[in-house]
């Protein structure tokens, strides 16, 4: 998923000479995915990305409040770009398919919630993925509902679905895997689908 947004932090600097808190709170993100919750730090992040230290603190009184900002801000891109790509399909399997394939090649976004699943026993993450996970199977359950599932089949195939995924994340991790080859990850793809997503 695209988590830059429409402005860089340099590009926030160039207009109006100043970081913003989102600036800040994308810069989190971005060491996030690269080395885990526990990197979030004011220094690095402040050399990172050129500024002193007191323009962390025009925005945010801590380190915590940054990390919750930067999760709120994960939290509603997230929201936003998948969910709002997705509505304007009529046909909930089509619509089911796009979602499927949306998700899978957001490799960014994977990173930060392997990440996220890494640090649940943070008092800030642990929310942040709840609420998260089940809008997400509610979503998928509506999905599943409107493919023409009973309600109890629509609950157990938006559960497996969504094992699936964060099984798929937990076992890179464990396996200590590189992203597969292209051809190989797309065909895993379309097996999920054809596997999961209701024939007409």
């Amino acid at each position: 998923m695209n988590l830059v947004g429409s402005n860089t932090p340099e590009q926030s600097r160039e207009r109006n000479g100043r970081l913003s808190a989102d600036d800040w709170a994308q810069a989190a993100l971005d060491l996030i995915a690269e080395q885990g919750v526990a990197a979030v730090a004011v220094e690095p992040l402040a050399r990172r990305l050129g500024v002193t230290k007191g323009s962390f603190y025009w925005h945010f009184p801590s380190r915590d409040a940054l990390l919750v900002a930067a999760l709120e801000r994960w939290e509603k891109v997230e929201q936003e770009t998948v969910f709002g790509q997705l509505e304007a399909i009529p046909d909930p399997r089509e619509r089911l398919r796009a979602l499927f394939n949306l998700v899978a090649h957001e490799y960014k976004s994977h990173i930060i919630y392997s990440e996220l699943l890494k640090a649940l026993d943070h008092p800030a993450v642990q929310p942040v993925i709840g609420r998260v996970s089940a809008r997400r199977l509610e979503y998928l359950t509506a999905s599943f509902r409107q493919a023409g599932l009973s309600r109890t089949d629509a609950q157990h195939r938006a559960r497996l679905a969504y094992a699936a995924y964060v099984g798929f994340l937990q076992l890179n991790l464990q396996l200590h895997q590189a992203r597969l080859q292209h051809d190989e990850f797309e065909a895993y793809v379309e097996h999920v689908m054809m596997t999961l997503i209701p024939a007409t």
